[in-house]
Protein backbone atom coordinates (compact mmCIF):
# COMPACT_ATOMS: atom_id res chain seq x y z
CA UNK A 1 0.00 0.00 0.00
CA UNK A 2 2.90 2.34 0.53
CA UNK A 3 3.86 2.28 -3.16
CA UNK A 4 0.74 4.12 -4.33
CA UNK A 5 2.01 7.52 -3.15
CA UNK A 6 5.26 7.59 -5.19
CA UNK A 7 3.43 6.36 -8.29
CA UNK A 8 0.78 9.03 -7.86
CA UNK A 9 3.41 11.73 -7.40
CA UNK A 10 5.33 10.67 -10.52
CA UNK A 11 2.14 11.09 -12.55
CA UNK A 12 0.91 14.24 -10.84
CA UNK A 13 4.07 16.37 -10.60
CA UNK A 14 4.72 16.72 -14.35
CA UNK A 15 1.05 17.61 -14.90
CA UNK A 16 1.24 20.33 -12.25
CA UNK A 17 4.52 21.65 -13.68
CA UNK A 18 3.11 21.78 -17.22
CA UNK A 19 -0.05 23.50 -15.98
CA UNK A 20 1.93 26.16 -14.10
CA UNK A 21 4.25 26.72 -17.07
CA UNK A 22 1.33 26.98 -19.49
CA UNK A 23 -0.40 29.49 -17.22
CA UNK A 24 2.74 31.58 -16.79
CA UNK A 25 3.41 31.66 -20.54
CA UNK A 26 -0.19 32.59 -21.29
CA UNK A 27 -0.26 35.40 -18.73
CA UNK A 28 3.12 36.63 -19.96
CA UNK A 29 1.86 36.56 -23.54
CA UNK A 30 -1.18 38.64 -22.63
CA UNK A 31 1.03 41.09 -20.75
CA UNK A 32 3.36 41.42 -23.76
CA UNK A 33 0.40 42.00 -26.08
CA UNK A 34 -1.01 44.62 -23.72
CA UNK A 35 2.36 46.37 -23.52
CA UNK A 36 2.51 46.23 -27.31
CA UNK A 37 -0.79 48.08 -27.57
CA UNK A 38 0.46 50.67 -25.11
CA UNK A 39 3.56 51.27 -27.21
CA UNK A 40 1.47 51.58 -30.38
CA UNK A 41 -0.55 54.28 -28.63
CA UNK A 42 2.66 56.06 -27.65
CA UNK A 43 3.95 55.95 -31.22
CA UNK A 44 6.82 53.52 -30.60
CA UNK A 45 6.04 51.08 -33.38
CA UNK A 46 9.34 49.16 -33.42
CA UNK A 47 9.04 48.23 -29.75
CA UNK A 48 5.35 47.48 -30.27
CA UNK A 49 6.09 45.03 -33.10
CA UNK A 50 8.75 43.24 -31.06
CA UNK A 51 6.44 42.92 -28.07
CA UNK A 52 3.63 41.72 -30.31
CA UNK A 53 5.87 39.03 -31.80
CA UNK A 54 7.07 37.91 -28.37
CA UNK A 55 3.48 37.90 -27.09
CA UNK A 56 2.32 35.74 -30.00
CA UNK A 57 5.08 33.21 -29.42
CA UNK A 58 4.35 33.08 -25.69
CA UNK A 59 0.62 32.66 -26.25
CA UNK A 60 1.21 29.92 -28.80
CA UNK A 61 3.60 28.09 -26.48
CA UNK A 62 1.35 28.47 -23.44
CA UNK A 63 -2.05 27.73 -24.94
CA UNK A 64 -1.25 25.25 -27.69
CA UNK A 65 2.21 23.89 -27.00
CA UNK A 66 1.83 23.13 -23.33
CA UNK A 67 -1.85 23.61 -22.55
CA UNK A 68 -3.34 21.61 -25.39
CA UNK A 69 -0.60 19.17 -26.35
CA UNK A 70 0.73 18.34 -22.89
CA UNK A 71 -1.90 19.06 -20.24
CA UNK A 72 -5.14 18.20 -22.04
CA UNK A 73 -3.63 15.23 -23.85
CA UNK A 74 -2.37 13.82 -20.57
CA UNK A 75 -5.58 14.71 -18.72
CA UNK A 76 -7.87 12.96 -21.19
CA UNK A 77 -5.37 10.32 -22.28
CA UNK A 78 -5.51 11.37 -25.93
CA UNK A 79 -2.55 11.72 -28.27
CA UNK A 80 -2.44 15.24 -29.70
Amino acid sequence: MGTAIPELLTELLPMVAYTIAAGALTVGGFAAEYASMQHVGAGETTVAFWLAAIGCVMLYAGVYGLGYQKVLARLFGVEA
